[in-house]
């Protein structure tokens, strides 16, 4: 149990549940992130573009690996500066910062679902929209506990 301790002490030292919830978004982001740059299977199944007759998003999807590389890049950027948010939640700037990426994340998956029909609802894309709104909402209801 010393290790988890140990562990623990890593962690934002802040009061409830949002601060560890965007270090651990944070994280996955950067998982997220060397996946987008080693491989288009997962962007892809994000980005299925118009509904076909083959069940193969190679070969429906829009995803270059271009594209892919630079959503590995937005994806650091935005992981970086939430796990900056939850170490410094109590600080105005860094809280906006922190949810106006979940607020980018939300336009850009909701968009390209609902607007430009590049992403098909999905497992590929339900998860990136559910932590999108999921984020952007519970930040929202907690800006008054963390930012006097």
């Amino acid at each position: 149990m010393a290790s988890l301790a140990h562990l623990q002490s890593y962690l934002p030292q802040h009061p409830g549940l949002l601060p560890p919830f965007l270090v651990f978004v944070g994280v996955v982001s950067f998982a997220n992130s060397i996946q987008a740059y080693l491989t288009l299977q997962f962007t892809q199944q994000v980005y299925l573009g118009a509904p076909s007759s083959t069940n193969n998003p190679a070969l429906t999807s829009p995803a270059t690996p271009l594209s892919s590389r630079t959503f590995g890049t937005w994806t650091t950027l935005a992981g970086l500066v939430r796990i900056y948010a939850a170490y410094n939640i109590d600080n105005a700037a860094f809280y906006q910062l922190g949810f106006a990426t979940y607020l980018l994340a939300a336009f850009h998956f909701y968009s390209e679902w609902l607007v430009f029909g590049t992403a098909r609802w999905g497992r590929g894309l339900a998860g990136p929209a559910f932590a999108a709104a999921g984020g952007l909402l519970w930040m929202w209801l907690q800006w008054g506990y963390y930012v006097k």
